[in-house]
């Protein structure tokens, strides 16, 4: 792959797996993830992966006074969610795209790219 090399400036992505439940890989696709994900680290590319708990396991919590407001669910509801995710750095658009491709082969799932802004700080 193209610009890989340590020196380069790399920008962080997020890979979201798209899927209708939660945990669903198979013993091989895990495998084939966990390939993957030993890879994004020897090559230095992987901030963080894991998977998410279903929607109905979510809270929306708004602390912008001081009388804070919990809800149970997700703010959108939907037959498709985001089930896992990758933090990965890529030196430009493209070679994310190449790595989304990847990542969507392994864990055999759409996967939805994008950029992150800022630095990450």
């Amino acid at each position: 792959m193209s610009g890989t090399t340590p020196h380069a400036r790399r920008a962080m992505f997020l890979l979201s797996v798209i899927d209708d439940r939660t945990n669903s890989g198979t013993a091989e696709e895990m495998k084939a993830i966990t390939a993957f994900n030993a890879r994004l680290r020897a090559e230095r590319r992987l901030v963080y992966a894991g998977g998410l708990t279903s929607p109905e396991h979510a809270h929306i919590v708004d602390g912008r006074t001081t009388a804070r407001t919990i809800c149970s669910g997700t703010l959108h509801v939907a037959t498709e969610f985001i089930s896992g995710f990758w933090i990965i750095e890529a030196v430009d658009q493209d070679e994310a795209l190449a790595l989304a491709a990847e990542a969507s082969r392994h864990c055999n799932r759409r996967v939805e790219l994008r950029a992150l802004l800022g630095d990450g700080a």
